[in-house]
């Protein structure tokens, strides 16, 4: 029988002691990882040691945001088809061997009335920004569930719990991905796996870019003047929001890594305030039609 030489072994261990420091990395999967946020998670992730798949519908744009990491992966990812959500987190299993934190963050903002944006404009709201992230959901869910272990969020914003001016399309998806992240809490809880809808205030981001913004494409006469002047307002504020989108990043690591994140996440000062006001409208509606409202029983 031949015995190994010692520095064989030595060099064995090595491979394994790396194989554990990789184990231990987790593994961020960001959508929308091109430009705005999602830059901005990428990179906070990947300065904290973590391994990263970041994926947007332009590889180059992605790869230029974010700069060259040997613990990064750029993955082409258009949210609106399901194959490549599949084909982008088969990727991810290849390089890495897990998910462990999905970040749906890729979204646009279809802004203006509800009556002069087009049927199409609002089914390509919603598509992008609640049925895109059910799609990545869909495919990294089965990764997490054997593994026992995962964390789901969701980017929302202060529109999916408060309804605005001129954000009717945009509300409609935010508001349902609110609802789609609460009710899939119970669904996968039992798996050891958690969720966290982030609420974002005004962040200085690129979501009022035109890139990412889209002005109604029909024009009524009885909404002409306040669709000009609202749709004015909104691009005086872009560059001007007074949220740091790195400091939200950095949170975020944060939250993640709590052993019992929170369902929801209110972040910047302004959600805080506005969502305050909001709890006082709500418990002051609740008060004033109180009796009405338990009076309806049968007899």
């Amino acid at each position: 029988m031949s015995v190994q030489p010692f520095n064989n072994s030595k060099k064995h261990k090595a491979i394994n002691l790396e194989e554990i420091k990789k184990i231990d990395k987790k593994v961020w999967f960001i959508t929308g990882a091109g430009r705005g946020m999602g830059v901005d998670i990428a990179k906070a992730a990947l300065a904290a040691g973590y391994q990263v798949v970041a994926t947007g519908r332009n590889t180059d744009k992605v790869t230029q945001a974010i700069g060259a990491s040997d613990n990064l992966l750029v993955v082409q990812l258009d949210v609106n088809k399901l194959s490549d959500a599949e084909a982008a987190v088969k990727a991810a299993i290849e390089k890495f061997g897990r998910v462990d934190v999905l970040v749906n963050n890729a979204a646009n903002f279809y802004a203006g009335y509800f009556e002069e944006l087009s049927p199409a404009q609002i089914e390509k709201q919603i598509n992008t920004n609640l049925i895109g992230p059910m799609n990545v959901t869909r495919a990294v869910l089965p990764v997490m569930r054997k593994a026992r272990s995962g964390h789901i969020i969701s980017i929302s914003s202060l529109a999916g719990l408060i309804g605005q001016e001129f954000c009717s399309a945009y509300a409609a998806s935010k508001f349902g991905l609110e609802g789609w992240m609460e009710s899939l809490r119970f669904d996968v809880e039992p798996f050891g796996i958690h969720t966290t809808v982030v609420e974002p205030g005004f962040f200085r981001t690129e979501l009022l870019e035109p890139e990412s913004t889209n002005w109604p494409e029909l024009s009524i006469d009885d909404y002409a003047e306040r669709t000009t002047q609202t749709r004015a307002m909104w691009e005086s504020m872009n560059g001007k929001q007074g949220g740091d989108p790195a400091k939200l990043a950095k949170a975020l690591l944060t939250i993640a890594s709590e052993e019992k994140p929170p369902l929801r996440w209110i972040a910047g000062a302004d959600a805080v305030a506005a969502f305050e006001q909001k709890l006082v409208e709500l418990q002051e509606q609740i008060n004033a039609y109180r009796d009405l409202s338990t009076d309806l029983s049968y007899e």
